[in-house]
């Protein structure tokens, strides 16, 4: 099925305009938003995804339906650990408190506009090249093996890459923030703000991040408007899911095993699909369904094996920090127990 025009036109149209709204109200009023405000606009942005995704199904049909919400889950699962290196970035250009949502979102604009170039070149060349699944798919089996062998406990490092080198090398830059100001005029001379530097920080590593997100949606649908829509509702929800679970970032602890499941998964998937399309007879394929199913099931995994290791790693921590008298106290109670125990 190809999507006709209009249809892109009335989605981008839309998805522009949500945009806009929001930049409107973080502009309007700058401040860090409260943790109920956040969960009220992430429910927002989960139901607006949601149900743009029971439109699909009711208008084009179950396949494409479920290729959209197996999109969109891992491409908002595998947004999740952007955020770490978002708070890096954050931390690294001391960013105000006040003007995190600005940066966030227009990094966040940035990021969705050279994924839509990605998006569209991705989706020329695997329609002329089959032999581009062998390699998305290798790429993806090797990314999920890097992440298997990551430390856990490691700390992230954030290095600057070669766009925003290249414009702090060419762009006069003041050495501090001039407000929400991104460019400013400093002795008649125009120069550029670190609001302007750390914006395109983030829009640019999240390309570094699309560079296995995208594949991996190709490996879940072939249908651009879906790739697009699917990375338009996981990045605009991001924004307020950063300030949601900063805090809770670190109780995934398995989110990396998790998200190297599923993208070995459908690493497997598109090497199996490319056998199918050149003429291997016993290559089986896997359906969208059981994509779906597979995806959720190993999130909801994850998330239950985070918060059971979290709270037992919290559990042991206190016990350990408890003061001597303490435990000793508790040991003593609990021997006398055991003798009103044995003596009744």
């Amino acid at each position: 099925m190809t999507f006709s025009m209009w249809v892109w036109i009335a989605t981008v149209g839309g998805l522009g305009a949500i945009v806009a709204f929001d930049f409107y109200l973080a502009a309007r009023n700058p401040r860090d938003p409260s943790f109920k405000e956040s969960v009220g606009w992430t429910v927002a942005y989960v139901t607006l995804a949601v149900l743009f995704g029971l439109g699909v199904l009711w208008l084009a049909g179950p396949r494409y339906g479920g290729e959209f919400f197996a999109g969109w889950i891992t491409e908002y699962s595998l947004s999740v650990d952007n955020l770490f290196v978002f708070m890096l970035i954050m931390s690294r250009f001391a960013v105000p408190k006040l003007y995190r949502q600005k940066v966030l979102l227009v990094g966040i604009v940035i990021a969705l506009l050279m994924r839509a170039v990605f998006i569209a070149v991705g989706a020329e060349a695997v329609s002329r090249f089959n032999w581009l699944f062998y390699v998305f798919g290798a790429f993806l089996i090797f990314t999920a093996w890097k992440l298997l062998r990551q430390d856990p406990n490691a700390e992230e490092e954030f290095s600057e890459n070669v766009v925003l080198r290249t414009v702090k090398k060419f762009a006069p830059t003041t050495d501090d923030y001039v407000g929400a100001k991104m460019v400013t005029r400093i002795n008649g001379r125009r120069m550029v703000t670190p609001m302007l530097i750390v914006m395109v920080a983030i829009g640019t590593t999240d390309l570094l991040f699309a560079l296995d997100s995208i594949p991996a949606i190709f490996g879940l649908t072939r249908e651009p408007y879906l790739v697009f829509t699917a990375n338009a509702f996981a990045l605009m929800g991001l924004r307020q899911l950063f300030f949601l679970i900063g805090g809770l970032l670190d109780r995934l602890v398995y989110l990396s095993v998790g998200l190297a499941v599923i993208l070995a998964f459908i690493g497997v998937k598109l090497v199996l699909e490319a056998m199918h399309g050149s003429g291997v007879p016993w290559a089986p394929t896997i359906s969208i369904q059981l994509s779906l199913s597979f995806i959720v099931g190993t999130l909801a995994v994850t998330i239950i094996a985070s918060v059971i290791k979290s709270r037992r790693t919290e559990r042991a921590a206190a016990a350990a920090a408890a003061p001597e008298p303490v435990r000793t106290a508790q040991a003593s109670s609990s021997t006398a127990a055991l003798d009103e125990t044995g003596t009744g």
